[in-house]
């Protein structure tokens, strides 16, 4: 116990073991949907479902306990929602192979890593305006619930006429369902929703035969065996996917800086408007995305449910360190998971809720100024309606400084964002992205 007292600074944090343990299991509960949905995801883009468990798990583990050690920080690190829908969006609409897919994870992991060393990461994010960060997360949360929406047999994008899918379809009553248990239990505040949303409807879908009781492996198992750095690199430039990679990269940065300012401000960390430790909190992010792309999932980002641990009173690193032993043991569980992910219905409602989470930061664009809301308007309408998270970032990069100059307002625009605009532009024209 003294160990954990001095190695976190418990005191002087104003906390104990046992609030962290407590602030540790809550994180767990808020994002452990992620061991199912993640897998369910990628698997549609053709990795094997094992591997992208094992992969989601290590990545976790790894990027937690940095967080923990390294930054002491209470925020958890695992594989992002919209990244992972990306992926496999990616794969579906270029006809990629997942292995060159995931050579673009890496190399944006490799280039998070490089820009942490520098002063570049802060150039960019100040580049870019908060009307643009704002439209592309929410674009990103449109993307997800688009993505729920079709998984649950509630949109139909192959009907012509009319998007709507059968509502008498089995699958789309016990996803109407699950979407109805869950939101009931996120109103009433109750910790871990979505997972136990997840639960109750893998529990109708026994109930009413959408689902058998899995393999004969039981519910507990040896863990599948990781794959290791099954990835094609040389592919990335031969495809000229260098798009891509910027997309992952710019995302994550965005994902893990946002989730890091808010947790810590919940918290109270940020001191003169800056976080204390935030090149490691960064590094760690960094890493798990560089480690989760060599076993086989898409890039990480920190957990905004990171905040339900600092809501109980979660102020170190040793919560993180709870959180990542969680993952760890969950790893036993992989008969159990892939049986709730073969039924789509079951994770559909997560996608479609989380998709409402991320586009929150519509409030805060100043609508009544057009050249600061078109912008972001056209990168919220462009994610969803492409299917591509990077022609909705482009259509945002390219929108932006072309209003401010018919607006005579281009002098506001930082020189990078007409640096980005004329790439973008330049990738739009002749080298069409999906």
């Amino acid at each position: 116990m003294n160990f954990l007292h001095k190695r976190f600074q418990l005191a002087e944090n104003h906390t104990t073991v046992r609030t962290e343990v407590v602030a540790g299991f809550t994180t767990f509960l808020a994002m452990v949907y992620i061991i199912i949905v993640n897998p369910t995801i990628l698997s549609s883009a053709g990795v094997p479902f094992d591997q992208v468990f094992m992969a989601t798990i290590i990545s976790a583990v790894v990027g937690t306990l940095i967080m923990a050690f390294a930054a002491n920080y209470p925020i958890a690190i695992a594989p992002g929602m919209g990244l992972n829908a990306y992926f496999a969006s990616v794969v579906a609409t270029q006809g990629l192979s997942y292995e060159i897919v995931f050579g673009t994870v890496f190399m944006a992991g490799v280039l998070f890593i490089l820009l942490s060393f520098t002063s570049f990461r802060e150039k960019l994010i100040e580049a870019i305006p908060a009307s643009l960060k704002y439209g592309i997360t929410s674009g990103i949360g449109l993307f997800i619930a688009f993505i729920g929406l079709e998984m649950a047999g509630i949109l139909d994008k192959s009907n012509e006429t009319n998007f709507l899918g059968d509502l008498s379809n089995p699958m789309a009553q016990l996803s109407l369902a699950g979407l109805a248990i869950t939101l009931i239990l996120l109103a009433r505040q109750v910790k871990g929703a979505l997972f136990i949303g997840m639960m109750i409807t893998t529990a109708i879908a026994f109930f009413t035969g959408q689902i058998g009781l899995g393999s004969s492996e039981g519910f507990v198992s040896l863990p599948p065996t990781p794959v290791f750095f099954e990835m094609d690199i040389v592919g990335v430039f031969t495809n000229s996917l260098y798009i891509v990679v910027f997309s992952f990269l710019l995302v994550t940065i965005f994902d893990t800086t946002g989730t890091l300012v808010g947790v810590a401000e919940q918290a109270g960390f940020m001191k003169d408007g800056k976080l204390p430790r935030a090149k490691p909190a960064l590094m760690a992010d960094a890493i798990a995305t560089t480690t989760g792309a060599m076993f086989g999932t898409s890039p990480s980002t920190a957990y905004v449910e990171s905040t339900t641990g600092v809501a109980v009173g979660g102020r170190t690193g040793l919560t993180s360190l709870v959180v990542a032993m969680l993952f760890a043991l969950s790893m036993f569980f992989s008969p159990i998971v892939e049986m709730v992910a073969s039924t789509p219905a079951i994770t559909a409602p997560v996608l479609i809720i989380v998709g409402c989470y991320m586009i929150e930061g519509l409030a805060r664009i100043d609508w009544k100024t057009f050249d600061e809301a078109f912008p972001a308007y056209a990168t919220l309408l462009a994610m969803p309606l492409s299917g591509s998270i990077a022609t909705g970032i482009a259509v945002g990069f390219i929108s932006y400084p072309l209003m401010k100059i018919v607006s005579g307002k281009g002098k506001q625009v930082h020189g990078l964002l007409y640096v980005f605009a004329i790439i973008f532009f330049i990738y739009l024209a002749f080298m069409p992205m999906s």
